[in-house]
């Protein structure tokens, strides 16, 4: 098709300007300035590298990197957004790495066209394979998972990296690219390669203006050849933004390219609850999940999951002896997380009698000092304090808020028979026992916010208690929880105190 007349005249009114805030804007850009020589080039190629801002030197964190095509100008606002989604755990901390400008359409076009010096894309595509990529790979922290930024001109180079060294990144993002240039030249080159060239595991985002937009950039005759052509592997998008201009819709596709690339990423664990538990033969029970369910998917034979397998609900239904291989399926399996929960068939654990002397409104605890990075063998230690879990207990309130442990023990009653799920969270390590049996085991150096949680059938009676506690440092934090059988709406409680006994 005819190169419209439309982009040259809009293109002649914005180069100064562009030329003049692209010289600004590169004066103040997040990150790192760096450079390297190009042989292939035959210059000096500037690049501006921004890392994750919790990035410790000499850490063995590795990461992610963007390629960024004009990248004086398009830094600030990439990152800005990157960080956004970043915050709103969208996708992981990754590594920016801007692309100077020296000679934009000849780098950025595949093919020689009138005056313009253009045609450059191939050595471009070979300094970033030769050159750029190993230098980045040497110098920073990278994992070797690339994405490649471009805009206009920028996005048919990012189309032709797909098409002619798709190893080289993982993900692909093209803005309003103009597939117009040459006559059509690059929807000519994807209806000859696409289908060969592309390897498993690809991403592609291309987004443009709706109506006219897309139809004056080419881009719809892309979307037909990538509906008739595009690997089954290929997971590729086409999006269309109304009231956009071809600058400003760069904000929404980069979010939304993003996105797309770390579908089904979090930086959570999969949780559900109970975690493990003992069950009783033919007596069916329940897991909750409280996350999205949108890309996670979970087995129970203990098979690990796929895509077609079933979808976690927030209640799913079980029986029996259950592994259960919970996972999450995102496009990026380097970011899907895996949980693992057990049940066994057994029995109703037996409950005790009365026990003399007890009396109701809190358990017994005995509170003890010294430095540990796990739970101490409390039969060793002497106590320097004691008291009852009563409504003004607090771990916060005791004498030290480091460097301390708790044991605390007594008997609870359970008034009605049926599953029971205890639920244990922490800073730093715990432990709960109910008679001789360790439910949950929460030992070690870490912090609160993600209970462990076990599914035990319980009959009515007076059932020991003990719950053994350490904390080294940070917030002190320890909460035992359980959900009682029968309720409309489970939910975890803490267990009242008048079910609370003590012998001391």
């Amino acid at each position: 098709m005819r190169q419209p007349a439309s982009v040259f005249r809009r293109a002649l009114f914005i180069i100064p300007f562009l030329l003049h805030f692209t010289h600004a804007m590169a004066q103040n850009l997040p990150g790192k300035r760096d450079s390297l020589h190009s042989d292939i080039l035959n210059e000096e190629r500037v690049i501006q590298v921004l890392l994750p801002e919790n990035y410790k030197p000499g850490s063995e964190e590795k990461y992610d990197v963007l390629y960024i095509l004009d990248g004086d100008s398009n830094m600030k606002s990439i990152s800005a957004i990157q960080q956004f989604a970043q915050a709103e755990s969208y996708m992981p901390p990754i590594i920016l790495v801007a692309v100077f400008n020296t000679n934009r359409d000849r780098d950025l076009l595949p093919t020689h066209v009138g005056p313009k010096p253009s045609g450059g894309a191939g050595k471009f595509l070979s300094f970033f394979k030769n050159e750029l990529i190993p230098y980045v790979n040497k110098t920073y922290p990278t994992n070797g998972n690339n994405i490649l930024f471009g805009h206009s001109f920028g996005g048919v180079f990012s189309t032709y990296a797909l098409l002619n060294e798709p190893q080289l990144f993982n993900s692909y993002l093209a803005v309003d690219p103009s597939f117009w240039w040459d006559s059509g030249y690059m929807n000519k080159l994807a209806a000859d390669k696409l289908s060969a060239s592309v390897p498993r595991g690809k991403a592609l985002f291309i987004a443009g203006r709706a109506g006219e937009g897309l139809k004056e950039m080419a881009i719809t005759g892309m979307d037909a050849i990538l509906q008739s052509k595009a690997p089954q592997d290929l997971k590729w998008k086409i999006v269309a933004y109304a009231d956009e201009t071809h600058g400003s819709v760069r904000l929404k596709s980069v979010y939304d390219g993003l996105r797309f690339f770390y579908d089904g990423y979090s930086n959570k664990p999969i949780e559900f609850h109970p975690m493990n538990g003992v069950v009783l033969k033919d007596k069916p029970y329940k897991i909750y999940y409280f996350g999205s369910s949108q890309s996670v998917r979970y087995t129970t034979d203990g098979s690990e999951p796929a895509e077609s397998s079933t979808k976690m609900g927030a209640e799913n239904d079980l029986i029996n002896d259950t592994k259960i291989f919970a996972k999450s399926v995102g496009r990026n399996d380097r970011y899907n997380k895996v949980s693992i929960g057990e049940f066994k068939v057994g029995k109703t654990l037996a409950a005790s009698a009365m026990p003399k002397s007890a009396k109701p409104g809190g358990l017994h605890y005995s509170y003890y000092e010294g430095e540990w990075d796990a739970l101490p063998d409390f039969e060793k230690l002497k106590a320097l304090q004691s008291g009852i879990t009563n409504k003004d207990f607090d771990v916060n309130r005791l004498p030290r808020q480091t460097n301390f442990a708790c044991l605390i023990e007594g008997y609870i009653e359970i008034q009605k028979a049926g599953y029971y799920i205890f639920a244990l969270d922490s800073d730093d390590g715990s432990k709960l026992y109910l008679g001789e049996n360790l439910l949950i085991s929460y030992d070690g150096l870490h912090g609160d916010g993600s209970p462990k949680t076990y599914l035990i059938p319980l009959e009515k009676g007076f059932y020991p208690i003990r719950m053994e506690y350490f904390q080294k440092a940070g917030g002190a934090h320890l909460k035992l929880q359980y959900v009682v059988p029968g309720e409309e709406k489970p939910r975890p409680i803490s267990i009242p105190f008048e079910l609370q006994y003590s012998r001391h």
